[in-house]
Protein backbone atom coordinates (compact mmCIF):
# COMPACT_ATOMS: atom_id res chain seq x y z
CA UNK A 1 0.00 0.00 0.00
CA UNK A 2 1.09 3.55 -0.85
CA UNK A 3 2.30 5.94 2.18
CA UNK A 4 -0.64 8.53 0.79
CA UNK A 5 -3.51 5.61 0.17
CA UNK A 6 -6.56 5.29 1.54
CA UNK A 7 -6.48 1.95 2.53
CA UNK A 8 -3.09 2.51 4.45
CA UNK A 9 -5.03 5.33 6.30
CA UNK A 10 -7.92 3.82 7.14
CA UNK A 11 -6.21 0.37 8.22
CA UNK A 12 -4.27 2.24 10.70
CA UNK A 13 -7.06 4.11 12.10
CA UNK A 14 -9.00 0.92 12.34
CA UNK A 15 -5.85 -0.57 14.07
CA UNK A 16 -5.44 2.49 16.98
CA UNK A 17 -9.57 2.23 17.75
CA UNK A 18 -8.60 -1.76 18.09
CA UNK A 19 -5.32 -0.96 20.18
CA UNK A 20 -7.88 1.22 22.43
CA UNK A 21 -10.81 -0.71 22.58
CA UNK A 22 -8.16 -4.06 23.91
CA UNK A 23 -6.63 -1.80 26.58
CA UNK A 24 -9.97 -1.16 27.80
CA UNK A 25 -10.79 -4.31 27.93
CA UNK A 26 -8.25 -6.07 29.60
CA UNK A 27 -7.22 -3.28 31.37
CA UNK A 28 -9.15 -4.53 34.64
CA UNK A 29 -6.84 -8.32 34.43
CA UNK A 30 -3.54 -6.32 34.51
CA UNK A 31 -4.97 -4.17 37.24
CA UNK A 32 -3.17 -6.59 39.96
CA UNK A 33 0.03 -6.10 41.45
CA UNK A 34 3.46 -8.08 40.46
CA UNK A 35 5.98 -7.37 37.26
CA UNK A 36 4.11 -9.36 34.89
CA UNK A 37 0.49 -6.78 35.27
CA UNK A 38 3.24 -4.11 35.49
CA UNK A 39 4.77 -4.61 32.78
CA UNK A 40 1.15 -5.09 30.96
CA UNK A 41 -0.34 -1.90 31.44
CA UNK A 42 3.19 -0.30 30.00
CA UNK A 43 3.12 -2.26 27.23
CA UNK A 44 -0.46 -1.79 26.51
CA UNK A 45 -0.30 2.24 27.27
CA UNK A 46 2.68 2.13 25.09
CA UNK A 47 1.27 0.23 22.14
CA UNK A 48 -2.16 2.53 22.12
CA UNK A 49 -0.04 5.79 21.84
CA UNK A 50 2.25 4.21 19.01
CA UNK A 51 -0.92 2.93 17.24
CA UNK A 52 -2.53 6.65 17.84
CA UNK A 53 0.53 8.64 16.59
CA UNK A 54 0.85 6.71 13.54
CA UNK A 55 -2.36 7.20 12.55
CA UNK A 56 -2.79 11.15 13.62
CA UNK A 57 0.70 11.10 11.48
CA UNK A 58 -0.05 9.43 8.93
CA UNK A 59 -3.83 11.40 8.40
CA UNK A 60 -1.44 15.16 8.64
CA UNK A 61 0.91 13.58 5.62
CA UNK A 62 -1.64 12.22 3.45
CA UNK A 63 -3.22 15.76 3.71
CA UNK A 64 -0.04 17.95 3.51
CA UNK A 65 2.16 15.63 1.49
CA UNK A 66 5.49 16.36 3.71
CA UNK A 67 6.41 12.85 2.08
CA UNK A 68 4.71 11.57 -1.35
CA UNK A 69 5.62 7.87 -0.85
CA UNK A 70 7.62 5.22 1.45
CA UNK A 71 11.21 6.06 -0.52
CA UNK A 72 11.07 9.89 0.29
CA UNK A 73 9.92 8.78 4.12
CA UNK A 74 13.11 6.23 4.19
CA UNK A 75 15.50 8.64 2.50
CA UNK A 76 15.76 6.48 -0.49
CA UNK A 77 15.77 9.19 -3.03
CA UNK A 78 16.78 7.90 -6.86
CA UNK A 79 19.71 9.56 -8.06
CA UNK A 80 20.23 7.73 -11.26
CA UNK A 81 21.38 9.65 -13.85
CA UNK A 82 18.52 10.54 -16.13
CA UNK A 83 18.33 12.05 -19.77
CA UNK A 84 15.93 13.50 -22.02
CA UNK A 85 13.66 11.82 -24.34
CA UNK A 86 11.46 12.72 -26.98
CA UNK A 87 7.85 11.53 -26.54
CA UNK A 88 6.19 9.23 -29.42
CA UNK A 89 3.11 8.52 -30.69
CA UNK A 90 0.76 11.25 -32.29
CA UNK A 91 -0.11 12.83 -28.83
CA UNK A 92 3.51 13.06 -26.41
CA UNK A 93 2.12 11.29 -23.75
CA UNK A 94 3.67 10.79 -20.54
CA UNK A 95 3.36 6.86 -20.45
CA UNK A 96 5.83 7.09 -23.41
CA UNK A 97 8.48 8.77 -21.04
CA UNK A 98 9.22 5.97 -18.35
CA UNK A 99 12.85 7.31 -17.56
CA UNK A 100 13.14 10.29 -18.98
CA UNK A 101 12.36 13.80 -16.88
CA UNK A 102 8.72 13.20 -16.65
CA UNK A 103 7.41 9.57 -15.57
CA UNK A 104 4.13 8.16 -14.85
CA UNK A 105 3.59 7.74 -10.84
CA UNK A 106 1.09 6.34 -8.98
CA UNK A 107 -2.02 7.86 -7.80
CA UNK A 108 -0.37 10.17 -5.31
CA UNK A 109 -4.52 10.92 -4.34
CA UNK A 110 -5.25 11.56 -7.46
CA UNK A 111 -7.56 8.49 -6.57
CA UNK A 112 -9.59 10.52 -4.01
CA UNK A 113 -10.47 13.79 -5.67
CA UNK A 114 -13.44 14.05 -7.10
CA UNK A 115 -14.86 16.33 -10.13
CA UNK A 116 -11.75 15.37 -12.41
CA UNK A 117 -11.96 14.46 -16.27
CA UNK A 118 -14.67 11.74 -16.92
CA UNK A 119 -14.74 10.24 -20.42
CA UNK A 120 -12.85 10.77 -23.71
CA UNK A 121 -9.61 13.08 -23.33
CA UNK A 122 -10.61 14.46 -26.36
CA UNK A 123 -14.03 15.69 -24.72
CA UNK A 124 -12.96 16.08 -21.33
CA UNK A 125 -9.50 16.58 -21.11
CA UNK A 126 -7.07 14.10 -18.70
CA UNK A 127 -5.23 14.79 -15.55
CA UNK A 128 -2.05 12.89 -15.34
CA UNK A 129 -0.16 11.98 -12.11
CA UNK A 130 3.77 12.10 -12.39
CA UNK A 131 6.96 12.83 -10.80
CA UNK A 132 9.69 15.67 -12.25
CA UNK A 133 13.16 14.50 -12.03
CA UNK A 134 15.27 17.33 -12.12
CA UNK A 135 18.39 17.34 -14.90
CA UNK A 136 20.65 19.93 -13.10
CA UNK A 137 19.63 19.63 -9.57
CA UNK A 138 18.52 16.00 -9.37
CA UNK A 139 15.28 16.49 -7.38
CA UNK A 140 12.49 14.46 -8.10
CA UNK A 141 9.11 16.16 -7.22
CA UNK A 142 5.39 15.22 -7.68
CA UNK A 143 3.17 16.87 -9.97
CA UNK A 144 -0.39 16.49 -11.58
CA UNK A 145 -0.49 17.77 -15.24
CA UNK A 146 -3.78 18.58 -16.51
CA UNK A 147 -4.02 18.29 -20.30
CA UNK A 148 -7.20 20.24 -21.87
CA UNK A 149 -9.38 18.66 -24.66
CA UNK A 150 -7.84 20.29 -27.22
CA UNK A 151 -4.72 18.70 -26.88
CA UNK A 152 -6.07 15.44 -28.16
CA UNK A 153 -7.90 16.60 -30.64
CA UNK A 154 -6.61 16.24 -34.08
CA UNK A 155 -6.98 19.53 -35.85
CA UNK A 156 -4.46 20.77 -32.62
CA UNK A 157 -2.44 17.32 -32.95
CA UNK A 158 0.86 19.93 -34.16
CA UNK A 159 -0.16 22.52 -31.57
CA UNK A 160 1.51 23.98 -28.75
CA UNK A 161 0.13 24.95 -25.43
CA UNK A 162 0.25 27.78 -22.66
CA UNK A 163 1.25 26.38 -19.46
CA UNK A 164 0.58 27.69 -16.01
CA UNK A 165 2.96 26.45 -13.18
CA UNK A 166 0.71 25.88 -10.25
CA UNK A 167 2.37 25.88 -6.53
CA UNK A 168 0.54 24.94 -3.55
CA UNK A 169 1.32 26.12 -0.01
CA UNK A 170 3.69 25.10 2.32
CA UNK A 171 3.35 22.58 4.38
CA UNK A 172 0.75 21.36 1.42
CA UNK A 173 1.23 19.23 -1.09
CA UNK A 174 -0.09 18.59 -5.13
CA UNK A 175 -3.80 17.10 -3.14
CA UNK A 176 -4.93 20.66 -2.04
CA UNK A 177 -4.22 22.03 -5.47
CA UNK A 178 -6.69 19.77 -6.93
CA UNK A 179 -9.10 18.76 -4.17
CA UNK A 180 -9.62 22.17 -2.03
CA UNK A 181 -8.88 25.06 -4.76
CA UNK A 182 -9.78 22.13 -7.56
CA UNK A 183 -7.75 23.96 -10.17
CA UNK A 184 -8.38 21.18 -12.74
CA UNK A 185 -11.80 20.91 -12.11
CA UNK A 186 -12.07 25.13 -12.80
CA UNK A 187 -10.00 25.09 -15.21
CA UNK A 188 -12.09 22.73 -17.18
CA UNK A 189 -14.99 24.31 -16.96
CA UNK A 190 -13.58 28.16 -17.78
CA UNK A 191 -12.23 26.07 -21.13
CA UNK A 192 -15.29 24.75 -22.17
CA UNK A 193 -17.00 28.03 -21.34
CA UNK A 194 -14.68 30.13 -23.75
CA UNK A 195 -13.33 32.04 -20.59
CA UNK A 196 -9.72 30.60 -20.80
CA UNK A 197 -7.83 28.99 -23.72
CA UNK A 198 -6.88 26.10 -23.83
CA UNK A 199 -3.80 25.62 -21.56
CA UNK A 200 -1.43 22.96 -20.18
CA UNK A 201 -1.65 23.13 -16.17
CA UNK A 202 1.48 21.33 -14.13
CA UNK A 203 0.78 21.66 -10.55
CA UNK A 204 3.65 20.88 -7.79
CA UNK A 205 4.52 22.25 -4.72
CA UNK A 206 7.16 24.70 -3.80
CA UNK A 207 9.61 22.42 -1.41
CA UNK A 208 12.16 20.39 -3.23
CA UNK A 209 13.80 19.06 0.11
CA UNK A 210 10.62 17.94 1.81
CA UNK A 211 10.33 18.48 5.13
CA UNK A 212 12.48 21.69 4.29
CA UNK A 213 10.80 24.81 3.01
CA UNK A 214 13.25 25.60 0.24
CA UNK A 215 11.17 28.75 -0.71
CA UNK A 216 11.97 28.43 -4.52
CA UNK A 217 16.09 29.63 -3.25
CA UNK A 218 18.82 28.27 -4.47
CA UNK A 219 20.34 27.38 -1.21
CA UNK A 220 24.18 27.78 -1.40
CA UNK A 221 25.60 24.31 -0.57
CA UNK A 222 21.96 23.63 -0.15
CA UNK A 223 19.02 22.65 -2.46
CA UNK A 224 18.59 24.42 -5.47
CA UNK A 225 14.85 25.55 -5.88
CA UNK A 226 15.13 28.59 -7.98
CA UNK A 227 16.99 26.24 -10.45
CA UNK A 228 14.29 23.45 -10.41
CA UNK A 229 11.38 25.91 -10.90
CA UNK A 230 13.23 27.78 -13.71
CA UNK A 231 15.33 25.25 -15.59
CA UNK A 232 14.50 22.20 -15.35
CA UNK A 233 10.77 22.30 -14.68
CA UNK A 234 10.31 23.67 -18.07
CA UNK A 235 13.17 21.49 -19.81
CA UNK A 236 11.19 18.73 -17.96
CA UNK A 237 7.64 19.35 -19.41
CA UNK A 238 9.07 20.35 -22.86
CA UNK A 239 10.53 17.26 -22.93
CA UNK A 240 7.23 15.45 -22.33
CA UNK A 241 4.34 17.52 -23.50
CA UNK A 242 3.56 20.01 -26.25
CA UNK A 243 4.32 23.10 -24.55
CA UNK A 244 5.42 26.72 -26.12
CA UNK A 245 9.03 27.04 -25.98
CA UNK A 246 9.17 30.73 -25.34
CA UNK A 247 8.65 32.97 -21.96
CA UNK A 248 5.35 34.57 -22.99
CA UNK A 249 3.36 31.39 -23.13
CA UNK A 250 4.65 30.15 -19.49
CA UNK A 251 2.98 31.77 -16.20
CA UNK A 252 3.60 31.16 -12.46
CA UNK A 253 0.69 30.95 -10.08
CA UNK A 254 0.50 30.01 -6.30
CA UNK A 255 -1.44 30.71 -2.89
CA UNK A 256 0.41 31.60 0.21
CA UNK A 257 3.59 30.12 0.15
CA UNK A 258 3.11 29.02 -3.08
CA UNK A 259 1.92 32.53 -4.17
CA UNK A 260 5.31 33.69 -2.63
CA UNK A 261 7.33 31.74 -5.09
CA UNK A 262 5.52 32.62 -7.88
CA UNK A 263 6.15 36.38 -7.43
CA UNK A 264 9.98 35.32 -6.93
CA UNK A 265 9.95 33.20 -9.91
CA UNK A 266 8.85 35.72 -13.19
CA UNK A 267 10.12 38.97 -10.80
CA UNK A 268 13.76 37.54 -11.09
CA UNK A 269 13.77 35.52 -13.61
CA UNK A 270 11.63 36.85 -16.31
CA UNK A 271 13.25 35.31 -19.34
CA UNK A 272 11.17 31.95 -17.86
CA UNK A 273 7.92 33.15 -16.66
CA UNK A 274 6.24 36.22 -17.66
CA UNK A 275 3.25 36.58 -15.68
CA UNK A 276 2.31 35.68 -11.76
CA UNK A 277 -0.70 35.32 -9.61
CA UNK A 278 -0.33 35.61 -6.20
CA UNK A 279 -2.86 34.60 -3.53
CA UNK A 280 -2.29 35.63 -0.34
CA UNK A 281 1.88 35.00 -1.01
CA UNK A 282 4.48 37.48 0.97
CA UNK A 283 6.88 39.71 -0.28
CA UNK A 284 10.02 39.11 1.06
CA UNK A 285 11.86 35.72 2.20
CA UNK A 286 12.80 35.25 5.91
CA UNK A 287 14.90 32.22 7.63
CA UNK A 288 12.89 30.57 9.78
CA UNK A 289 12.45 27.34 11.55
CA UNK A 290 11.04 25.63 8.35
CA UNK A 291 13.37 26.63 6.15
CA UNK A 292 16.64 26.93 7.65
CA UNK A 293 19.17 29.15 6.72
CA UNK A 294 18.08 29.61 3.08
CA UNK A 295 21.01 32.60 2.25
CA UNK A 296 23.75 31.57 4.20
CA UNK A 297 26.37 34.30 6.39
CA UNK A 298 28.15 36.87 5.83
CA UNK A 299 27.64 40.07 3.47
CA UNK A 300 26.55 37.86 0.30
CA UNK A 301 24.10 36.12 2.27
CA UNK A 302 22.57 39.65 3.31
CA UNK A 303 22.55 40.67 -0.31
CA UNK A 304 20.92 37.84 -1.07
CA UNK A 305 18.08 38.29 1.56
CA UNK A 306 17.73 41.94 0.29
CA UNK A 307 17.55 40.86 -3.35
CA UNK A 308 14.51 38.32 -2.33
CA UNK A 309 12.57 41.55 -1.03
CA UNK A 310 10.62 42.15 -3.77
CA UNK A 311 9.89 45.80 -2.52
CA UNK A 312 13.47 46.64 -2.50
CA UNK A 313 14.02 45.14 -5.99
CA UNK A 314 11.18 47.54 -7.52
CA UNK A 315 13.17 50.34 -5.19
CA UNK A 316 16.59 49.86 -6.29
CA UNK A 317 16.43 47.25 -9.41
CA UNK A 318 15.07 48.27 -13.33
CA UNK A 319 11.66 46.24 -12.82
CA UNK A 320 10.93 43.35 -15.00
CA UNK A 321 8.97 43.39 -18.24
CA UNK A 322 6.64 40.94 -16.94
CA UNK A 323 2.76 41.25 -15.64
CA UNK A 324 1.24 40.19 -11.61
CA UNK A 325 -1.77 39.56 -10.02
CA UNK A 326 -1.87 39.97 -5.95
CA UNK A 327 -4.55 38.93 -3.94
CA UNK A 328 -5.53 39.98 -0.15
CA UNK A 329 -7.85 41.12 2.13
CA UNK A 330 -8.74 44.03 3.67
CA UNK A 331 -9.66 42.46 6.76
CA UNK A 332 -8.57 39.10 7.77
CA UNK A 333 -4.64 38.98 5.94
CA UNK A 334 -1.99 39.60 7.59
CA UNK A 335 -0.49 40.81 3.94
CA UNK A 336 -2.82 43.26 3.67
CA UNK A 337 -0.53 46.71 3.75
CA UNK A 338 2.26 44.89 1.92
CA UNK A 339 0.30 43.80 -0.80
CA UNK A 340 -0.70 48.06 -1.03
CA UNK A 341 2.70 48.47 -0.58
CA UNK A 342 3.21 46.21 -3.82
CA UNK A 343 0.86 47.74 -5.67
CA UNK A 344 1.99 51.31 -5.35
CA UNK A 345 5.86 50.24 -5.49
CA UNK A 346 5.47 48.67 -9.38
CA UNK A 347 6.29 50.44 -12.01
CA UNK A 348 7.05 50.11 -15.84
CA UNK A 349 7.55 47.98 -17.67
CA UNK A 350 5.69 46.05 -14.72
CA UNK A 351 1.92 45.97 -14.72
CA UNK A 352 0.14 44.36 -11.88
CA UNK A 353 -3.60 43.80 -11.01
CA UNK A 354 -5.02 42.84 -7.81
CA UNK A 355 -7.99 41.45 -6.22
CA UNK A 356 -8.71 42.93 -2.92
CA UNK A 357 -11.73 41.24 -0.73
CA UNK A 358 -13.48 43.30 1.58
CA UNK A 359 -13.05 40.09 3.91
CA UNK A 360 -11.07 37.24 4.06
CA UNK A 361 -8.53 35.07 6.42
CA UNK A 362 -5.26 32.76 4.96
CA UNK A 363 -7.32 29.78 4.53
CA UNK A 364 -8.60 28.04 1.48
CA UNK A 365 -12.39 29.27 2.03
CA UNK A 366 -10.84 32.69 0.76
CA UNK A 367 -8.60 31.15 -1.59
CA UNK A 368 -11.83 29.22 -3.80
CA UNK A 369 -13.25 32.89 -4.44
CA UNK A 370 -10.16 34.13 -6.02
CA UNK A 371 -9.18 30.79 -8.35
CA UNK A 372 -11.32 31.52 -10.99
CA UNK A 373 -10.88 34.66 -11.88
CA UNK A 374 -7.08 34.36 -11.30
CA UNK A 375 -7.43 31.75 -13.53
CA UNK A 376 -9.00 33.49 -16.53
CA UNK A 377 -6.23 36.53 -15.70
CA UNK A 378 -3.46 34.68 -16.44
CA UNK A 379 -4.62 33.14 -19.47
CA UNK A 380 -5.44 36.47 -21.11
CA UNK A 381 -1.31 37.29 -19.83
CA UNK A 382 -0.28 33.95 -21.89
CA UNK A 383 0.58 34.03 -25.41
CA UNK A 384 -0.88 30.76 -27.63
CA UNK A 385 2.98 29.63 -29.28
CA UNK A 386 2.30 30.10 -32.59
CA UNK A 387 4.68 27.50 -33.23
CA UNK A 388 4.02 24.05 -34.00
CA UNK A 389 5.57 20.61 -33.49
CA UNK A 390 6.79 18.77 -36.41
CA UNK A 391 4.93 15.86 -37.45
CA UNK A 392 6.08 13.03 -39.61
CA UNK A 393 5.18 12.62 -42.88
CA UNK A 394 2.62 9.23 -43.26
CA UNK A 395 5.37 6.65 -44.74
CA UNK A 396 4.31 5.56 -48.44
CA UNK A 397 4.18 1.70 -49.11
CA UNK A 398 7.95 0.68 -50.27
CA UNK A 399 9.40 3.75 -49.31
CA UNK A 400 12.23 4.03 -46.45
CA UNK A 401 11.62 5.08 -42.81
CA UNK A 402 10.73 8.60 -42.36
CA UNK A 403 13.54 10.72 -40.15
CA UNK A 404 13.10 11.81 -37.25
CA UNK A 405 10.89 14.30 -36.21
CA UNK A 406 9.64 14.19 -39.53
CA UNK A 407 9.11 17.58 -41.90
CA UNK A 408 7.18 20.22 -40.68
CA UNK A 409 3.88 21.54 -42.93
CA UNK A 410 3.66 24.58 -44.71
CA UNK A 411 0.73 25.90 -42.87
CA UNK A 412 0.56 26.57 -38.76
CA UNK A 413 -2.53 25.92 -36.78
CA UNK A 414 -2.79 28.83 -35.13
CA UNK A 415 -4.70 29.64 -31.90
CA UNK A 416 -6.05 32.77 -30.06
CA UNK A 417 -3.52 35.30 -29.09
CA UNK A 418 -3.09 37.03 -25.71
CA UNK A 419 -5.50 38.84 -24.71
CA UNK A 420 -4.86 42.95 -24.51
CA UNK A 421 -5.51 43.77 -20.60
CA UNK A 422 -6.25 47.30 -20.22
CA UNK A 423 -4.66 49.12 -17.03
CA UNK A 424 -4.12 52.82 -15.36
CA UNK A 425 -0.97 54.51 -15.94
CA UNK A 426 0.10 52.75 -13.48
CA UNK A 427 -0.64 49.75 -14.73
CA UNK A 428 -2.91 48.57 -12.00
CA UNK A 429 -6.29 47.46 -11.72
CA UNK A 430 -9.11 45.86 -10.03
CA UNK A 431 -9.98 42.41 -10.93
CA UNK A 432 -12.74 41.06 -9.50
CA UNK A 433 -13.46 38.12 -7.23
CA UNK A 434 -16.21 35.53 -8.06
CA UNK A 435 -18.93 36.07 -5.64
CA UNK A 436 -19.37 32.82 -3.61
CA UNK A 437 -22.53 30.54 -4.43
CA UNK A 438 -24.95 29.80 -2.44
Amino acid sequence: MGLTSQSLEYAVIVLAVACVAATVWLWPRLSKRGVGPVLGRLGAILVTQVSIVCALALAVNTNFEFYGNWDELLGNNDRAPVSVSQGGGQYASVGNMKGGLVQPAGPQGLDRVTGLPKGPADRVGKVESVRIVGRRTRAINPGFVYLPPQYFQQQFRRQRFPVMVVISGYPGGIMNLAQHLQVPQNAGRLIAQGRMQPTVIVMVRPTIAPPRDTECVDVPGGPQAETFFTKDLPDAMKSAYRVGHDPSAWGAFGYSSGGTCSLQLAMRNPKAYTSAVSLSGDYAIKDDLTTGSLFGPGPEGAQKEREHDLLWRLKNLPAPQISALVASSRKGEADYGETMKFLHAAKSPMTVDSIILPQGSHQFATWRREVVPALEWQSQQLTFPQDTQAVAPPRKPGAGAPGKGGAPASGQQSGPSKAPSASDDKGRRRVEAERPRG
